[in-house]
């Protein structure tokens, strides 16, 4: 046997397997003397095993060397597709490659320290000239936002996903590099520069006593030529080598996303109540959106505040230190107005059509946690602790929450009893008629590693805790995670299904609108892969509702509002909403398109944002002007000043959509119809051809593109489904076409009612709708359009023929 193959053995016999949720980490209190052994041989292995492959890379199927695909590390230079990504590489930097035989580009980085710590800053080196990135940062504890830029020291603290595009000759020979800052047995890494322009990954443990000196699996990193199919290829692979994660194919979907929602949140606050529940939904009923899902928020619980008198007065930061006393309702669900929650979940699901029933709870019960002398509570060994944040959590911006959890402390749960609470909490409420919660302030778990074995051991135990109760007490995977951007969370959903995307809508802050599409469409490109995104609820009856709901209806995640009961606007819901309380939702995540993903929409005064998705027959792209109105809330460079309103062209294609030819078919010639929603034009595009358009501030345009097909030799038909509603392709479900010598005939099924229309390049001798024929248009530009009447349901579809004969 070689030395290479005594390595390569050794650092399979020892290299950990992927760590599950109760494995043992490799970094452990006061680790025995033969595992610092361990690692030392396993880092000196992994480094053979590098260079090895390196040297002597695999040969493909057409038997060339993969050398553009493979991530190697040489002379102090990280590699990717061919390309240098990184120079100046410290010594104690390593790589793992090959961990992926599917992906020979996908790796890990490491780093060795001089002595054990439970937190370590390593640099990586500095980013070469030629590349741009985008960054997914933790701009507070809870939420991420994007940022872009080319040098290294830009890159902010708590980046938790780093994207980079190199740019070649052509657009063929562009290449983007992936770094994800991974969970490493009990350790999290993030990414972050530093004023010598170097990149560095902080990895720490959230505990004093958990540490190591070795990060072996730190920083996961891919390359590819496409960005999406890059994204959704690294996370099916990490998932795979972590095992506490789940690539988001593999999860049930809650089916409350199919259907209208209303939340009490903005609603009523935390004065939520069961008559002004019963108003709002009675309203929304009544004027045609009728919500078949519902949120009770914030408001139901039975809470107190331990710290009552201050001067006489109620101290505002003690709000968020409010404590949970018990599992039950307070009073105002007990009354006159219904004699508990029980009572009042049957009546709404009776009397007004609601299918599922949510109650909002936060992770560890309340903002402050359980109170710790309640008779309830003492059933699960809750002690009063004091969140300590990461360094890089203040770095950005400091939240008010935390302040006043830092000051006032937290009630937290027995991580041995955790999982009694979760069940206890949701047998009540399924036994009450709830379907599903919605679990806020989940980051927290981060701030309270101390004396538990870390931040990420704490985060695992709680949200397979939550998940399994989940699981056990409700059907259908019904479960909204919110407050939960930190990467613990992130990759320790085994099962949950549904995420929030950004910071909360929220209704009296102009500046913050256009500043939420762009959070939620590009935080979408690293949760889209894990979670469904919710986008969160909107006001119908607000100045920006037509961009928001917009925005909503090409999300790929529910569609819900928090109205005042009786100050709706149905001309924007029923562009969201059919008669029977069902959506059009698409079906992916919403995304910025490849031309957006490394400008900046908010405010480089020149930048729109397109936001593309797929339904089943066509494509949809949203375009949104969000320049002017809103400034990021972080500190950046000085740029030249940006009016209020701004009017900004830009183009749009049918190669903007990513994975077009999922829906296209095999004989598909390149050609589209594309549809203007809110200006009713029809324009025939092949695919790498655009067409221009200019938007002020704050207002949008929806696209659907649908690929023209030919039937019959002759007809040239694309269907675009209800052209009311802003995502109309939502509507189609499926398109076939017969031929015979006397005629031809397209079929279509689509959901309903609307008005349908279609590209169609001959007018058809005639349309029915259900074998009943209909009234029809055809104009010059081959739209072709009719009603399909009242009558349809959520589970029925219409059935349209479209009948050409020979001429």
């Amino acid at each position: 046997m070689t030395r290479l193959q005594l390595a390569v053995a050794v650092a399979v016999a020892v290299a950990p397997g992927p760590p599950g949720p109760c494995s043992t980490s490799r970094a452990v209190r006061r680790p025995p003397r033969h595992i610092s052994r361990c690692r030392g041989l396993l880092r000196g292995a992994m480094s053979v095993v590098a260079a090895a492959a390196s040297t002597h890379p695999s040969a493909t199927a057409d038997g060339s060397p993969p050398q553009m695909a493979t991530t190697r590390l040489e002379r102090g230079s990280l590699l990717v597709g061919g390309r240098e990504l990184i120079s100046q590489c410290p010594p104690e930097v390593t790589l793992r490659a090959g961990v992926a035989l599917a992906a020979p580009g996908a790796a890990f980085l490491g780093a060795r320290a001089a002595a054990p710590s439970s937190r370590h800053v390593f640099s990586l080196g500095t980013i070469p000239k030629g590349w741009r990135w985008l960054s997914l940062f933790k701009l507070k504890i809870w939420w991420m936002a994007p940022k872009t830029g080319a040098e290294a020291a830009g890159v902010p603290a708590e980046t938790q996903m780093l994207l980079l595009e190199k740019t070649g000759n052509g657009a063929e020979d562009t290449v983007y590099a992936l770094m994800l800052p991974a969970l490493d047995g009990d350790f999290r890494a993030s990414l972050q520069g530093c004023p010598e322009n170097e990149l560095q990954f902080c990895f720490e443990s959230g505990d004093p006593d958990v540490q190591t000196k070795d990060a072996v699996d730190a920083v996961f990193v891919n390359s590819g030529d496409n960005p999406f199919k890059l994204m959704k290829e690294s996370i099916k692979i990490l998932s795979k080598i972590k095992g506490t994660f789940s690539h988001i194919e593999s999860k049930e979907t809650p089916a409350n996303l199919d259907w209208f929602g209303w939340c009490t949140w903005d609603a009523f606050y935390k004065a939520v109540n069961p008559v002004g529940i019963e108003e709002g939904l009675q309203s929304l009923r009544e004027g045609g959106a009728p919500p078949r899902f519902l949120i009770i928020d914030d408001g139901w619980q039975e809470i107190v505040n331990e710290f009552k008198e201050v001067n006489g007065a109620l101290l505002e930061e003690t709000v968020f230190a409010e404590r949970l006393v018990d599992l039950k309702e307070n009073d105002k669900f007990r009354g006159e107005a219904c004699k508990n929650l029980g009572d009042l979940v049957k009546k709404i699901k009776e009397t007004h059509g609601v299918k599922y029933v949510y109650a909002w709870h936060a992770l560890l019960g309340y903002w402050g946690g359980v109170c710790t002398s309640s008779d309830v509570m003492e059933n699960y060994n809750p002690k009063l602790v004091y969140p300590v944040q990461s360094p890089g959590d203040v770095a950005n911006l400091r939240d008010v929450a935390m302040d006043s959890l830092e000051k006032y402390g937290v009630g937290i749960i027995d991580p041995e009893k955790i999982y009694e609470f979760y069940n206890d909490q949701h047998s009540y409420l399924s036994s009450v008629g709830v379907d599903g919660v919605k679990v806020d302030v989940q980051s927290v778990m981060e701030t309270l590693g101390h004396g538990f074995g870390g931040r990420v051991a704490l985060t695992r135990k709680y949200q397979h805790a939550l998940e399994e109760s989940i699981a056990r007490n409700f059907k259908g995977n019904n479960l909204i995670c919110c407050m939960s951007h930190s990467s613990d969370h992130i990759y320790s959903a085994l099962k949950s299904a549904v995420a929030r995307a950004s910071e909360d809508f929220m209704p009296r802050e102009p500046t913050l609108q256009t500043l939420h599409i762009a959070n939620v469409a590009f935080n979408s490109l690293l949760l889209g892969e894990i979670f469904i995104p919710d986008w969160d609820m909107f006001q119908s009856k607000h100045e920006t509702a037509e961009f928001h709901g917009a925005a909503r209806a090409l999300s790929g995640g529910g569609v819900y509002v928090s109205d005042k009961p009786g100050v709706h606007d149905f001309t924007v819901l029923k562009k969201l909403v059919l008669p029977d309380g069902s959506i059009l939702r698409a079906r992916y995540a919403g995304r910025p398109t490849r031309d957006c993903l490394f400008n900046d929409p908010v405010m480089d005064g020149k930048s729109l944002l397109k936001i593309w998705n797929l339904n089943n027959l066509s494509a949809v792209v949203g375009v949104f002007n969000c320049q002017g109105a809103g400034n990021w809330t972080w500190l950046v460079e000085e740029i030249s000043h940006v009016p209020t309103a701004v009017n900004i062209t830009g183009h749009l294609s049918p190669s903007d959509v990513e994975s077009l030819e999922e829906i296209t078919g095999d004989e598909w010639n390149g050609e589209t119809a594309v549809y203007a929603f809110n200006s009713c034009s029809l324009s025939r595009l092949q695919k790498h051809q655009s067409l221009e358009l200019s938007l002020v501030t704050m207002t949008c345009e929806i696209y659907t593109i649908s690929p023209i097909q030919v039937y019959g030799g002759a007809v040239r038909f694309a269907p675009l489904g209800l052209l009311n509603m802003f995502n109309s392709g939502g509507a189609l479900d499926s398109i076939t076409g017969t031929v015979d010598s006397s005629a031809t005939t397209v079929q279509i099924k689509c959901r309903g009612p609307g008005r349908f229309g279609a590209y169609s390049s001959a007018r058809p001798a005639l349309c029915r709708v259900d074998a009943h024929e209909v009234e029809f248009s055809h104009s010059d530009d081959g739209l072709l359009a009719f009603d399909l009447s009242d009558g349809s349901s959520h589970s029925s579809l219409w059935n349209i023929e479209i009948l050409y004969t020979a001429s």
